[in-house]
């Protein structure tokens, strides 16, 4: 990892380890403490300061604002892990595993009120634009995220319908941290869409190649191997198997939609279905082409500072899958 980027990680980490919790209620806190620290590549607010310093090098005088991103996409992942019933997160116990449902609920509204409290600290000719766009960026991931859950109930999605999905729960959070990183520096509208865009690329890049991980990532990814088959999770994989072979539609999601208590070897059974259908090659061929549409958008943009670090980061977030 280039030195630069390292340090603007280790700039987020301290940021993050500063954060003042009061000490009780314990069980509201804790679990607070707990999520923030289990790590992770701090993508969000990494793009936000990334995404600055194209503009403005003072990365200290925003970073308290941009750690909103970080606090706000971790409140996301407290909650969808109850509704996904998920028991891993970064290879350790989810937070309503580790205490319960109840507390982890609890503990994501705070979490999202400290997410504005941090919003708050933009300079004030800057924040009530922050303020709109961030609450239309989060309540566009919840739409997303109503959406997962929905499709749950569905026999099928197409996979127009599962990417319009990922890119309100996922793509848009990473286009809205480039986009707040450039606000905050004053650059010019133009360059600002142009970053949500290039945010929305490598958003969708990134959900497929999750959508991967989860199957074909070894245990070293931290979850549960075959979490979405597992839950009859529409993904990427899913529906475009659906799509490639329409023949045996009803056979594969009769499998898919099966409880692992009457067919143990579910996971083995769908993956072996997918490499039939080349599906692992399918994902990858589209995280490509949104990876070189994004990358392309960063190339043309005419920036004050060099572009190397942010494409330096995103060359290290793609973690090709062999």
């Amino acid at each position: 990892m280039n030195k630069e980027i390292k340090e603007f990680l280790a700039s987020i980490n301290n940021g993050i380890d500063g954060f003042s919790m009061p000490k009780t209620p314990s069980n509201l806190y804790e679990p607070i403490t707990y999520i923030l620290k289990l790590g992770g590549k701090r993508v969000r607010p990494m793009l936000a300061l990334l995404a600055y310093n194209l503009y403005k090098k003072d990365i200290e005088t925003v970073k308290k604002a941009i750690l909103a991103l970080e606090v706000f996409h971790n409140f996301t992942l407290v909650h969808d892990d109850i509704m996904d019933d998920a028991p891993l997160r970064r290879g350790q116990e989810t937070v309503h595993t580790k205490w319960d449902s109840n507390i982890a609920i609890l503990s994501g509204d705070v979490m999202m009120v400290k997410a504005y409290e941090l919003l708050s600290y933009a300079p004030e000719n800057v924040l009530p634009t922050l303020l709109k766009k961030f609450n239309t960026c989060a309540q566009e991931v919840c739409e997303g995220q109503q959406k997962d859950m929905d499709f749950e109930n569905l026999p099928s999605v197409s996979v127009q319908e599962y990417l319009d999905m990922i890119r309100q729960k996922t793509a848009v959070l990473l286009g809205f941290s480039l986009e707040m990183g450039a606000i905050l520096a004053g650059a010019p509208k133009e360059d600002s869409n142009i970053l949500y865009e290039v945010g929305i690329n490598m958003g969708l890049a990134f959900q497929l190649q999750d959508d991967l991980l989860d199957l074909y990532g070894g245990n070293s990814f931290g979850k549960q191997i075959g979490g979405d088959v597992i839950n009859k999770k529409k993904s990427f994989l899913i529906t475009k198997a659906i799509e490639l072979n329409p023949a045996n539609k009803k056979e594969l999601l009769g499998m898919y939609n099966a409880d692992m208590d009457n067919h143990p070897n579910k996971v083995e059974l769908i993956k072996n279905a997918f490499d039939q259908l080349n599906i692992k090659e399918e994902a990858k061929s589209l995280i490509e082409k949104y990876e070189n549409e994004g990358m392309e958008k960063i190339t043309n943009l005419k920036t004050p500072y060099p572009k190397h670090l942010l494409i330096d980061f995103f060359n290290i977030l793609k973690g090709r899958i062999s």
